[in-house]
């Protein structure tokens, strides 16, 4: 969140029953665990999110950076994903017609975009838009710097960890404990 991003490849390709909400069937599926999926909460937020980020990201002993521009308001959400050197690999928007997205760039071990959009929506959309998306008996909380997702068991699914910058509460780091990857947020342009 963000967004499940580009080590989740190998991980995403197990199956598994997924689990949506009847009203929701037009809109996009991410999986939480193999074998679980949530539908997607509608793509606007209030107040408007805009920033540059580099991800680090760490999964199967590997680290990548990549640097992202979220730009997100309470009509749509785009992602835009640019090489070290500032070529656009990738653009993801979301909107009420669905997820668009224009590759620049044959990445092999990128996602599906509504697995990096999972990721960003779990760190930066409030809890109230999710808690209907999620499997009976899940949960999302916040517990003072951290978000955690828990699972129906209540094992730790995903942990977000957040700062308080420029009077906002930011996500810099998410840990997906059940696809076993990590990613670090770090803002630029500030």
């Amino acid at each position: 969140m963000m967004i499940r991003l580009f080590w989740l490849a190998a991980a995403l390709l197990l199956a598994g029953c997924s689990h949506h909400a009847d009203n929701n069937s037009t809109r996009p599926q991410a999986w939480l665990q193999p074998g679980t999926q949530v539908t997607l909460p509608p793509p606007g937020i209030t107040p408007a999110v805009s920033s540059q980020q580099l991800l680090t990201g760490s999964f199967n002993g590997k680290t990548q950076s990549l640097l992202v521009m979220l730009n997100a308001d309470d009509k749509k959400l785009t992602l835009a994903g640019l090489s070290s050197v500032g070529i656009r690999l990738f653009l993801v928007t979301y909107d009420e017609k669905g997820i668009h997205t224009e590759q620049s760039i044959v990445v092999p071990q990128l996602p599906p975009a509504s697995q990096v959009l999972a990721d960003v929506m779990l760190s930066h959309w409030p809890i109230s838009a999710w808690q209907p998306q999620l499997p009976k008996g899940w949960t999302l909380t916040d517990i003072g710097d951290k978000r955690e997702l828990r699972n129906a068991s209540g094992k730790l699914v995903e942990e977000i960890t957040y700062l308080q910058r420029k009077g906002k509460r930011e996500p810099i780091s998410i840990e997906q404990h059940v696809f076993n990857y990590h990613i670090t947020i770090q803002y630029l342009g500030d």
